[in-house]
């Protein structure tokens, strides 16, 4: 009698085990997985406006220390117009950038337009012709990842930074007499490394020839 109670034990335990491991798997089965979240497309864009305003507002303030310290590490490339010519345009690591304006370096930033002369010029110099010659941080218009007005010259940014995000920063004009042909555009190429924006492209736009 009390081998028989022991067997009746024995398979009730084994029994209870296989039910208790099928309630798992049934479980697990309907257990859905939580979605992997994503950026926040608006999030991202108003981190990058964000960072676009302090770069403005540095070259306002000629504050180049800390204008520095948004480069990119493998350095900012100057496109002095809409087309950027990569063979001529300069490009500055940060160090390069800051000591060139400390020793007042004269560089060759690619090609006037129109003449085809070289453009040789201090940074300073070049930034108040070529980057910041209009008050950007109080633009007339801005586009996030839109060119707000192209000219003549082929607009290449897509292009040379096809995986980057842009601001466009513009004024369609400041003299009525010339009809809009003093047009002034600044973008700033932006990109996101090790979870920071940094800035890799600065490109002057105007009319051309």
């Amino acid at each position: 009698m009390k081998k028989l109670l022991f067997a009746i034990c024995i398979v009730f335990i084994i029994s209870s085990c296989g039910n208790t491991k099928q309630e798992k798997e049934a479980v697990q089965d309907t257990v859905t997985p939580l979605p992997i979240p994503k950026s926040d497309p608006l999030v991202e864009q108003d981190s990058i406006k964000a960072i676009g305003e302090q770069i403005l507002i540095s070259l306002k303030e000629n504050d180049f220390a800390e204008l520095r310290k948004y480069f990119s590490e493998e350095g900012v490339l100057f496109s002095p117009y809409g087309y950027i010519d990569i063979a001529t345009s300069k490009k500055l690591t940060p160090d390069d950038f800051l000591t060139a304006v400390n020793k007042k370096w004269v560089l060759t930033w690619g090609n006037y337009d129109g003449a085809g002369d070289p453009i040789k010029l201090t940074v300073t110099d070049y930034l108040k012709k070529f980057v910041y010659n209009a008050d950007y941080v109080n633009a007339e218009a801005i586009g996030f990842d839109e060119v707000m007005k192209q000219g003549n010259s082929v607009n290449n940014l897509k292009e040379i930074y096809p995986n980057r995000h842009f601001i466009d920063y513009h004024f369609s004009g400041f003299d009525q007499k010339l009809k809009g042909m003093d047009w002034t555009s600044l973008r700033l190429v932006i990109e996101k490394q090790n979870g920071e924006y940094f800035l890799v492209a600065v490109i002057h736009d105007q009319w051309t020839i």
